[in-house]
């Protein structure tokens, strides 16, 4: 068995997994912010209910970026854990084994063993929420390296400074990263509202512009277009780059079907290989795709 944690800057939600695909809840308790003992206690807490054998391993994913190499989180959402050997200091606190990795690579993670990338030897598990994100997936495994930022596709000054048909100009918009230009600032909910406000001067949330492209608004259709232009560089270099047969997309904006459908199509005119079949796809997990990610990892390092 397995205790799985999808821990995020306001909630801990956690199962107990016999195998990836047979998740028994445990429910979902706050996380606790500024305390690492509160932390702890609140993590032992739904670990010790969860009535699994002693010595049971954790598996965590997790907001933030995991250096593998050092241990250490960076996780500006939750301060108590910033800059923590994190995984030795649970392990030590708690008497068990405990894996952490970042939740976009446990997405990536989950859609590659149990969703849409199933059958892909390599699998990019694409984020396009309230920021952009992503994960590498190779036979299996998360790829990652020094630092822990494999598959950061929204950071990084690489944001076109014009899009669209016609081309509008761009602005370059600071990034939460501290760089200028990112496509995150850009790519995903909050971006798609900072373009809509930059084009006609209306402040909107990303599910109404959505909602008024789906019913024919043009001001909510050249929006999507300028911003479907500016993800679908960033993204076909990516595929080239890495050689991703299967690209799911999860958060927010993966849930609109028609957006990724867009997605996909200008991403697969920008790249080397050509596919008739989709490759940009919505992600298909109904469980919770962080606790599914969390128990493979839990499963496969614990074995290794």
């Amino acid at each position: 068995m397995i205790i799985c944690f999808d821990i995020g800057g306001s909630g801990i939600k956690a199962a107990l997994a016999k195998n990836p695909a047979e998740l028994t809840p445990l429910g979902r308790v706050p996380t606790p912010l500024d305390d690492f003992d509160a932390f702890v206690a609140a993590i032992r807490g739904v670990a010790d209910a969860a009535g699994a054998p002693a010595g049971t391993p954790i598996a965590i994913s997790i907001t933030g970026v995991v250096d593998p190499v050092t241990d250490i989180i960076t996780c500006a959402n939750i301060p108590c854990i910033d800059g923590r050997t994190l995984s030795t200091d649970l392990a030590t606190e708690l008497g068990r084994p405990v894996f952490i990795a970042n939740d976009a690579d446990c997405f990536a993670l989950a859609e590659a063993i149990e969703g849409a990338g199933r059958g892909h030897r390599i699998v990019f598990g694409a984020i396009l929420g309230t920021g952009v994100g992503g994960g590498i997936v190779i036979d299996g495994r998360v790829v990652n390296g020094a630092g822990g930022f494999a598959g950061e596709w929204g950071h990084g000054p690489v944001a076109a400074t014009s899009a669209g048909n016609p081309p509008v100009d761009i602005p370059r918009i600071a990034c939460g990263c501290g760089q200028v230009g990112c496509v995150d600032a850009v790519g995903a909910a909050r971006g798609m509202e900072r373009l809509h406000k930059h084009l006609f001067g209306i402040d909107l949330p990303s599910t109404a512009i959505v909602e008024a492209w789906q019913a024919g608004d043009l001001q909510a259709t050249r929006t999507i277009e300028v911003q479907i232009d500016l993800l679908a560089g960033p993204l076909a270099l990516v595929v080239n780059v890495i050689g991703a047969s299967i690209v799911p997309v999860g958060g927010g904006l993966g849930k609109a079907p028609e957006f990724i459908a867009l997605l996909d199509t200008a991403v697969r005119q920008r790249i080397l290989r050509r596919l008739s079949d989709p490759l940009v796809v919505p992600s298909r997990l109904t469980l919770e795709p962080g606790l599914v990610g969390a128990a493979i990892l839990g499963f496969t390092e614990n074995a290794a």
